[in-house]
């Protein structure tokens, strides 16, 4: 299957399953500007079986096709893009890695992306040892604020795995201050898995910024505790 081939089949699909009622609600989802053609999730990901299914998908093909599917920015056709590669997981390298950190230069601008390659594409890098902790350090500087939410959501599966939580508190610490609602809720939501796995270390480091750091953070960290436990970590007046 060649590259244009490839691209005019998942815009054929498309084209052909659009529904302006189904793009309606899929907007309500999103602060962003939403641009689609109002496909279930489950239509998408029935393709994507089908395609992966046929043994002509391989993931030099998707490499290459991704560009062209995700600057058209339809939120399927990246969908597609992103779907495909985690299917196609066992054949990542080092160099896969590469190239999905300059995918969000042009292409990763919604939460719905972001934590399909936070939840289930990045961990699987971290599993296999084809990278390590570091190598996700240049994210937590990125301009581009989805990229720095990857590294907490990545983490989820990694603390769930090793049990050993600190070690990546501590590597996502910066962004504690980060000024971006969307890596709020992904630092917010890491340390609530945190918490699950070790409280007391995880509420020795939230009582260390609960003054300072942006309240959102603390609403997801805190959400399964206790009333009164939440109590502790309301901002001093």
């Amino acid at each position: 299957m060649t590259n244009n081939t490839f691209v005019q089949e998942i815009r054929s699909f498309c084209q052909s399953n659009a529904s302006d009622e189904q793009l309606k609600k899929s907007q309500r989802f999103f602060r962003e500007e939403f641009i689609g053609y109002g496909l279930t999730a489950p239509q998408v990901h029935n393709k994507v079986k089908e395609l992966l299914k046929t043994g002509q998908v391989n993931l030099p093909l998707v490499i290459e096709s991704a560009p062209e599917l995700m600057k058209s920015l339809k939120y399927e056709e990246i969908s597609f893009a992103l779907l495909l590669l985690d299917g196609l997981w066992k054949q990542f390298t080092r160099d896969t890695f590469r190239t999905i950190e300059q995918w969000y230069s042009f292409s990763i601008q919604n939460w719905a992306h972001a934590d399909t390659l936070g939840m289930f594409t990045l961990p699987r890098f971290l599993d296999k040892k084809i990278v390590t902790l570091t190598d996700f350090e240049p994210w937590l500087d990125s301009p581009y604020k989805f990229q720095r939410r990857c590294v907490p959501v990545t983490l989820i599966k990694h603390i769930k795995k090793t049990r050993e939580v600190m070690p990546s508190i501590l590597f996502v610490e910066r962004l504690m201050s980060d000024p971006e609602r969307e890596v709020h809720q992904g630092m917010g939501w890491f340390l609530r898995e945190a918490w699950k796995i070790n409280p007391d270390e995880t509420e020795l480091f939230l009582l260390k910024y609960k003054d300072v750091a942006p309240r959102l953070i603390f609403q997801y960290a805190c959400e399964k505790m206790t009333a009164e436990n939440k109590m502790r970590f309301r901002k001093a007046k």
